[in-house]
This record gives structure tokens, sequence and C-alpha cells, in this order.
């Protein structure tokens, strides 16, 4: 008796802490899942705030506003691109190694284009940015080249297997039309008129006897009237099939 109440003890508690585990986890999964809607919520007001910047105001502080907004954008569909690939390409994952190195390199400077925003010298601005604007490109150009170049890898792989899937479908396509392949038997040719000769009035019947119908002509004749593949079994159905209406009885 006891060790069956210590058992049921030990159940008790194994459930306990199990249903306290299941309870973190859905906490865990329901704070990142909140956490990445702000995120995403936060990238969305700033690119329209930046946007807007970058048309609203003139000369070094709207350019600012432009190069940022261009950074963000190619960086984040660079992200995207890779991580949507390398789950199917695990070659991507070195190219994924320099993007985050890159990335590194965007978010420095990002942040400095942003601290420039708020810059009240527009003299020294203005020095700084063709530096600024060169850095820029540099980073969307290696950006850039990486997603074009997943995205390319991507199409190949696509192509080639489609290539090799017309292919096989040709192959299968062929096998089923074997007899439009198969050559004709020598010294067989189509008659052009009736088999069977005319006869005089009165000379006898005109339709075939009896003892010719094991000829060649009657052989060859059912030949022809025979169907070219004779199903082995009932018919298989498709869920495309409509399926017949029933016979009225009225």
């Amino acid at each position: 008796m006891e060790a069956v109440i210590g058992v049921l003890g030990l159940l008790f508690v194994l459930f306990v802490v199990l249903g306290g585990y299941a309870v973190v986890k859905a906490v865990g999964a329901a704070s990142r899942g909140v956490d990445r809607t702000i995120t995403q919520a936060r990238r969305t007001v700033e690119d329209h705030t930046l946007r807007a910047k970058s048309f609203a105001q003139p000369g070094a502080a709207g350019e600012l506003a432009q190069l940022r907004l261009r950074l963000r954008t190619s960086m984040r569909a660079t992200q995207d691109a890779l991580h949507a690939g390398v789950a199917q390409d695990e070659s991507l994952k070195e190219s994924l190694g320099l993007f985050e190195r890159l990335s590194a390199h965007g978010h420095e400077l990002d942040d400095e284009l942003r601290r420039l925003e708020s810059e009240p010298d527009r003299v020294r601005l203005a020095e700084r940015l063709p530096g600024l604007r060169e850095r820029t490109v540099r980073v969307i150009d290696s950006a850039d080249s990486l997603r074009w170049a997943a995205l390319d890898r991507a199409q190949r792989f696509a192509d080639d297997d489609l290539d090799s899937l017309s292919a096989q479908i040709d192959v299968e396509a062929g096998a089923l039309r074997h007899w439009t392949t198969e050559p004709r038997p020598a010294g067989r040719t189509e008659p052009t008129a009736s088999p069977w000769p005319k006869t005089p009035h009165g000379s006898g019947p005109e339709t075939p006897s009896a003892s010719s119908a094991g000829s060649p002509h009657a052989s060859g004749a059912e030949e022809r009237t025979r169907p070219a593949i004779t199903p082995t079994g009932p018919r298989p159905t498709y869920p495309w099939q409509k399926k017949p209406r029933p016979e009225s009885t009225t």
C-alpha cells in the first residue's frame, strides 16, 4: 500500500513539473511573439518617418534620412533572403556568416547616420556627407551582391530540377504512347477495297462462305476491330471525375 501511495505521489509531482515546464514554454513563446510584433511595428514607424524626412527636409538632413532608408531596406531584404534559403541550401551558411559581419558595419553606420540627423553644424555635416555616402553605397552593394547571388542560386537549382523533371515526363509520355513508335510489320498493307470479289447474280452468295471464315483476311479484320489495350480489371476512378447521375425512375 505504501508503495502504491509513493508511486502516485511521484506521478503527481512529475505531472506538476511537466505542467509548469509547459506553462513556462508557452509564456516564453508568447513573449517572443509580442517582442517580434513590437519590433516589426517599430521598424515600420521608423521607415515611414525616414521616408517622410527624405522628402520634407532639404539638404544634408534629407539625404541622411534617404541613406538610412536605403541601408535598412537593403540589409533587411538580404537577411530575409539568406535566412529563407539556408533552410534548403546548407552552402548558404558561409554567406550568412559574411552577412553577419557586414551587419556589424551596417549597424555602426546606421547609428552614425542617426546621430548626425540632429547635428546643428550643417557645414561640418556637409563636409562629412560624401564619406558617409560612399560607405553606405559600399555596404548596400555588398548586401545586394549576397542577396542576388543567393536568389540566382535558388533559381538555377529550380531550373535544373524542372529540366530533369520535364525530361522524365517526356520519356514516360513516349512509353505510354508506345504504339506510335512501333514499326509496321513487313508485307502488311491495308486493303483499298473489299476483299470479297463480287459474283454474278445467281452464281452464289456475295458474302464469304463458312470455309473462308478462318482465312487470313478474316483474322486480319478481327485484329483490326480488337481494342488496342484490354483493361485487366475495373477502371480506377479519380477525385476530379464527375459521378454519373442516377437514371430517372419516372
